[in-house]
């Protein structure tokens, strides 16, 4: 028998990053980091995650010099009445302003529409990931979006609930369930994380385990070419 495969899913949440490894897509521990960086470092029971096939994390990944990323436009199209998850991602200047009055003036200049608080209120975790994104090697290091990865593991079908509602994160659950991931009761330090970053963290794993057996599609397809020839793309 060959090695496992082993990927892991981060998403953000309040005071850091909260991953989620899976085995043979399997779950196979979580972890809490107040730093990208660091967290990239070990995962699950203390591996370290240089294994890890894929990486994929709820972030935007690779910003563009001008105009706006196909990918966010085209994962709202995809979610309907809950692409108010997903917001559009503007030029890399804007995310180089130091506050946000000054970002939203940069990105009216740029694009001709403001920048939302709410988009603004992830500037430094959009840097640090992007950070981490120049340094990683190969294509190891992947943008998903949960809303999409759900979507897909509802076999395409919308979701009626919302993420923070208790009917939406048992749905969400049992999809997970379904495909194979269960989260156990006990998560140690990541158990501290509110319950729907631990479920996103989970959606997240589940699509860089498709990344890594090569049957993952992407948000635009094929994806939008961006620094260097790094593709900017939404995987699921």
């Amino acid at each position: 028998m060959g090695d496992a495969v082993r990927v892991l899913g981060v998403d953000a949440c309040p005071g850091g990053w909260v991953a989620v490894a899976l085995s043979d897509g399997r779950f196979d521990g979580a972890r809490f980091g107040t730093g990208l960086r660091a967290l990239l470092g070990g995962a699950g029971h203390g591996e370290a995650t240089d294994d890890a096939r894929v990486v994929a994390v709820d972030i935007p990944l690779g910003l563009l010099d001008t105009g706006w990323r196909r990918a966010d436009a085209d994962a709202a199209a995809l979610l309907g009445r809950l692409r108010g998850s997903v917001f559009r991602v503007p030029p890399r200047a804007v995310w180089q302003e130091e506050g946000y009055e000054a970002a939203n003036r940069r990105c009216r200049e740029l694009t001709g529409a403001g920048l939302s608080r709410q988009s603004w209120g992830l500037a430094a975790k959009l840097r640090e990931a992007n950070a981490c994104l120049a340094d990683a090697r190969g294509d190891r290091l992947r943008e998903v979006h949960p809303e999409v990865s759900f979507r897909a593991l509802a076999g395409g079908r919308p979701l009626s609930y919302r993420k923070k509602s208790w009917s939406g994160q048992m749905t969400r659950r049992s999809l997970l369930e379904d495909a194979g991931i269960v989260l156990p009761g006990d998560l140690g330090a990541a158990g501290a994380v509110p319950p729907d970053d631990v479920l996103d963290a989970a959606a997240a794993a589940w699509s860089a385990d498709r990344i890594a057996r090569g049957r993952a599609r992407s948000l635009p397809d094929p994806p939008q070419p961006g620094d260097g020839g790094r593709p900017i793309a939404i995987w699921y």
